[in-house]
This record gives C-alpha cells, sequence and structure tokens, in this order.
C-alpha cells in the first residue's frame, strides 16, 4: 500500500500545485517503492516475458524519476532507443539527472498518456507500470499504446487492484471503511483486473500474465496515507473520530510487535501487436 504515483493532467498530481518539499516526498516515496520485494520481483518477471532486445526502441510511460526507463535503456543498448514519457517537470528533472550520473542513453520526455507524443507504429516495446489506476480514461490511454506500437510490437501493463488491499488488524468495521476509502481515493481503483481486456479490446494479443502481492514492511509503514484515509473515512460519514483514533492505536501497537499486515496485489499483462 502507499503507492503514489503521476502520469499527467489526468491524475490527481499537479506538479504546479506541489512545493520542493513535495517533490521531495514524492521522489522518497517512489523510492521506497523501486525499493520494496515486491515491486522487484514482479518487475523482473514482466521483463523476462517482455524481453526488450538491443536494437529495439522502448517507451516507458508514466516514468517518474526513470528508474524502470535506465533498466529499459540497458536492455536495448548499444543501438536502441528508451524514452521515458512523464508529464511532472520535476520528477523529469530528476530522471534526467539520474540517467547522466548512471551514463544513461535514455531520453525524458514531456507527454500524456491520453495523447502520447509518437506517431503510428513506430514503437517495438511499452512499459507501463501503475499508471492506469490513477486515469479516468484508462481505455483511451490504453489505445494509444496500441496505436504506437508497431506490428509485432509488445507491451507490459503492472498496476493494483485496490479491492485487494489487506489491513490487519483492527475492528472489522472500521477497517472496512478504511479500505473502502482506498478505493474511492484512485480514479481507476480496479484497475489491476482490467488489464486482460483493455488489451484484448485494443486488438491486441495476450502473451502472459502475472501478479505479485505488495506487502507493506512494519518498519516503515505510510502513517501520512494510513492518517489520510481514516480522516476521509470520517468526513464521508462511515466511521466515527473515535473508532479512526482506535484503529490507530490497534494498527501502531500490531506495527510495534511485528504483526501488522497491510497489502494490495498488483498484476501484470504482456502482449502484442499483431503482425
Amino acid at each position: 500500500m502507499g503507492e503514489t504515483r503521476h502520469t499527467g493532467p489526468t491524475s490527481e498530481f499537479h506538479a504546479r500545485n506541489f512545493s520542493t518539499a513535495d517533490v521531495a516526498r514524492l521522489v522518497a516515496g517512489l523510492d521506497a517503492q523501486d525499493g520494496a520485494a515486491g515491486v522487484r520481483r514482479l518487475r523482473a518477471w514482466t521483463q523476462r516475458a517482455l524481453d526488450p532486445r538491443p536494437g529495439e526502441r522502448v517507451i516507458d510511460v508514466g516514468s517518474g524519476t526513470g528508474s524502470q526507463t535506465l533498466v529499459l535503456a540497458a536492455a536495448v543498448e548499444p543501438s536502441g532507443d528508451a524514452l521515458g514519457i512523464e508529464a511532472n517537470p520535476a520528477l523529469r528533472e530528476v530522471a534526467e539527472q539520474r540517467g547522466a550520473a548512471a551514463g544513461s542513453r535514455a531520453r525524458f520526455l514531456d507527454g500524456d498518456a491520453l495523447a502520447l507524443p509518437l506517431p503510428d507504429a513506430t514503437v517495438d516495446v511499452v512499459w507501463c507500470e501503475r499508471v492506469l489506476q490513477h486515469l479516468s480514461e484508462p481505455d483511451k490511454a490504453v489505445g494509444e499504446i496500441a496505436r504506437v506500437l508497431r506490428p509485432g510490437g509488445r507491451v507490459a501493463l503492472i498496476d493494483s487492484d485496490w479491492a485487494t488491499a489487506l489491513l490487519h488488524p483492527g475492528d472489522p468495521d472500521a477497517v472496512a471503511a478504511l479500505m473502502a476509502g482506498a478505493l474511492a481515493a484512485a480514479a481507476n481503483p480496479h484497475s489491476g483486473r482490467r488489464l486482460l481486456g483493455q488489451l484484448s479490446a485494443a486488438g491486441l494479443v495476450i502473451d502472459d500474465q502475472g501478479s505479485q502481492a505488495l506487502l507493506q514492511d512494519n518498519t516503515t509503514v505510510p502513517w501520512p496515507l494510513v492518517r489520510m484515509l481514516g480522516e476521509s473515512t470520517v468526513r464521508r460519514g462511515l466511521m466515527t473520530e473515535a473508532q479512526r483514533e482506535r484503529l490507530y492505536t490497534e494498527l501502531t501497537e500490531a506495527a510495534e510487535r511485528g504483526a501488522l499486515h497491510m497489502s494490495v496485489t498488483m498484476f501484470a499483462v504482456v502482449a502484442h501487436r499483431p503482425d
């Protein structure tokens, strides 16, 4: 749990509304997710299934800090081309700095998932990770991915399904109310289960599927996120302030003894455009 992702004007995150400190927190959150065991395992599986090769052109839609873009760039070097597409200028700057420091040839471009700044049928490989959950028009984004793929080109979509979120322990009614708040926080909360159908509807052929639970470490619980969801749940009238404070206490005590479970399941689907 605790995912933060940005892809463009359809997302709830807008760079112009964030201070330098806010951007620093966002980058720190994305870096923490990069290090999460579940994310690393699903990325590794997806990369093997996607199989980017030297000489290919690859794009990373919603590239954020560019961590995965750099991995893709290394896979297609020396003659290939890797492009990260990201609407947030602060994240693009971070990605460019990190790419330069790593000696990577990856490039980063301003762009929106709903209108990719690329011609038709010009891309060999597309990576799009935990982006669609933030979009109110995710089908349009998948259509854009299908548009830019060359015949035989491959795509990997990775996204969470917030209906799979689990939180334990705590009063069942209070936990259920908090989970309802997590569902309401995303524009497309059931994204994970929709990937297969979206790719098929866009005319792409499914090659493989995978999944991985993102498990929260008890020592790094995102308490600001938990409190934000709790406050939102109280405002909606789904729980009382007393229930919220009792739930905070139960969760804090559980984390201190190493007994807190927080998780959400991510799904990955790899597909290709038929020749």
